[in-house]
């Protein structure tokens, strides 16, 4: 699939409501601000700071993947996720195999341990989580499994899981 960062940011502004209807910088920009802030405490520099834009092709198919992963999560794809995922998909401009490897990936998700293993220190792992957690609203036991799990697999600090929670919830 050529251009994973474009179907992500796609995908984080399809979400309706909330802090993603602000992500007008885009929404990597979104998952780069809340794991700065996961793993930081406070929000990132107005000027000067990282340009979480940034993100190379493998991490940003990564977090394509989590965030696959996390819609699966209960079983199904449901009505709204699904319309998501399609106007991401449209927005984006996939072409036919990058539509045949997003529906190759809906039928056969990655599990956790994959994801985790290729995920490079802390910042990565906060993104990932962040691109988990924005794709889904858990509203079902098996979601809310999943990023518990997603975050263990991740090692990523149960205060910094915490907060992405809360600023995506504000």
């Amino acid at each position: 699939m050529a251009d994973s960062r474009r179907i992500v940011d796609a995908l984080v502004r399809a979400r309706r409501g909330g802090l993603a209807t602000g992500a007008a910088l885009g929404g990597l920009a979104l998952i780069g601000g809340l794991a700065f802030r996961a793993l930081r405490g406070t929000a990132p520099p107005e000027t000067g700071g990282p340009d979480f834009t940034s993100v190379d092709e493998d991490e940003a198919r990564l977090m394509l993947r989590a965030m696959v992963a996390a819609t699966t999560a209960d079983g199904m794809v449901d009505a709204a996720e699904r319309k998501r995922l399609d106007a991401a998909v449209a927005e984006a401009g996939l072409d036919a195999d990058g539509r045949s490897w997003l529906e190759r990936e809906l039928a056969s998700p990655a599990d956790l341990d994959e994801i985790a293993d290729r995920v490079a220190g802390p910042d990565a792992a906060a993104r990932i989580y962040a691109a988990a957690r924005l794709a889904i609203d858990p509203d079902t036991i098996q979601e809310r499994q999943f990023l518990k799990m997603l975050a263990e697999a991740l090692d990523l600090p149960a205060e910094a899981a915490a907060r992405v929670e809360r600023d995506i919830a504000a």
